[in-house]
């Protein structure tokens, strides 16, 4: 059972996820609406969306420094007014390309700076409690992100203005930055001094936990980016039915996560990140097999199922490692750090690697590749068994 205390902890993680998600889903909503207000190319606007990738990054290192020595929950506190604050001078830069990629690599570093440490407060919040939540909070991400996303739908439909919508969502994750702050775990809880000597050290199996999140994460942007693609090009399907894959896809990546903390208790997380990766292989592998429009589905469908569970629980395990066996060689903040940062890599590597390779064989088939990526997952098992 959570204390009194650990179940307002519970509550403020829980909203913070859900506005980390929510922003990231309102502005990609209107990536196209930014794309003609810039008057730019696709090519511009991958190397303004890169800029983002590349404000993640600069961040990640940081903010697990940060989380080690004030504790995750005032980061995960100012993090959020930084974000929100950043999101709207954002919004106000569309008067330059040259200001909206830089203001694109600072939203990326202050997603970030929350991420770590949101990710942190609940690895901590396991800890003590003894129970297994990561799951269920990306679940809220998701959550977060759709709800977004349908949002900046909405408003890009009626044509309301970018900055109005931006300050609306932004207001609203300050005003429930302040809301929480009262709920967090005190930061002193997870403050984590790192002797000098070992601070650079970065464990073997954090990176191990790191590539493996990777070969995840390029399934999850190759299901993104390609699926759609696939359905219309491939197998000439409309345009409501080319959008269902990647649908099928979001809707089992919320509901594997919202049961993976329960599956991962009663079974283990071994033998749940098992599972998830031969059903994200096979089942993706069979819908490819049936090259058609509803295998496609299919395959999406059992690919966001298997590989919902593959994050958080990589999470919990390098989170729990840092705070038992690793203990005095590297932090829980910047364990989670390590992994996210890995991880993040194949959402960028991963969407252009699957279209190169098409460009050589066929979009059906560059996307086995994901497939047989999904069985490393089943190799992950076996060091889970620590989290």
């Amino acid at each position: 059972m959570l204390t009194p205390l650990q179940i307002r902890a519970r509550f403020a993680v829980t909203l913070t996820f859900i506005t980390n998600g929510l922003v990231v889903g309102a502005f990609v909503a209107r990536i196209p609406d930014i794309k003609d207000i810039l008057e730019i190319s696709n090519s511009t606007l991958s190397l303004i969306l890169l800029a983002s990738a590349f404000g993640v990054f600069a961040a990640l290192g940081r903010a697990g420094k940060l989380c080690a020595r004030y504790g995750s929950s005032p980061v995960a506190f100012y993090g959020s007014i930084f974000l929100g604050s950043i999101y709207i001078i954002q919004s106000l830069a569309l008067f330059s390309v040259w200001a909206f990629a830089l203001m694109a690599f600072m939203a990326g570093y202050a997603l970030a700076v929350q991420d770590v440490a949101m990710n942190t407060h609940a690895v901590t919040l396991e800890h003590q409690s003894g129970k297994r939540l990561m799951s269920v909070f990306h679940a809220m991400f998701s959550i977060g992100g759709f709800s977004g996303g349908v949002f900046g739908g909405l408003c890009s439909e009626f044509e309301i203005n970018y900055q109005i919508q931006t300050l609306f969502v932004c207001s609203l994750i300050i005003a429930i930055a302040f809301f929480v702050r009262k709920f967090w775990l005190p930061g002193i809880i997870d403050i984590h001094e790192i002797e000098p000597g070992v601070k650079a050290n970065r464990p073997a199996i954090i990176w191990l936990f790191g590539f493996f999140g990777l070969c995840s994460t390029i399934g999850e942007g190759a299901a993104g980016d390609w699926g759609g693609v696939l359905a219309r090009e491939t197998y000439g399907a409309s345009p409501f039915l080319s959008a269902v894959p990647y649908v099928a896809f979001s809707a089992t990546m919320i509901l594997g996560r919202l049961s993976g903390d329960f599956l991962a208790t009663k079974f283990g997380a071994s033998r749940v990140l098992a599972t998830g990766g031969f059903v994200a292989s096979t089942g993706l592998a069979l819908g490819l097999i049936l090259d058609s429009t509803f295998g496609a589905i299919m395959g999406w469908f059992w690919l966001g199922m298997g590989l919902s569970v593959a994050i958080p629980l990589l999470f919990s395990a390098a989170g729990s490692l840092a705070n038992n066996r690793l203990a005095g060689q590297i932090a829980p903040s910047q364990a989670v750090a390590m992994v996210s940062g890995i991880a993040y890599f194949g959402f960028l590597v991963g969407p252009p690697f699957i279209g190169f390779i098409s460009d050589l064989t066929s979009l059906r088939t560059a996307m086995f590749i994901p497939a047989f990526l999904g069985l490393t997952m089943v190799a992950s098992a076996r060091l889970a068994k620590s989290a």
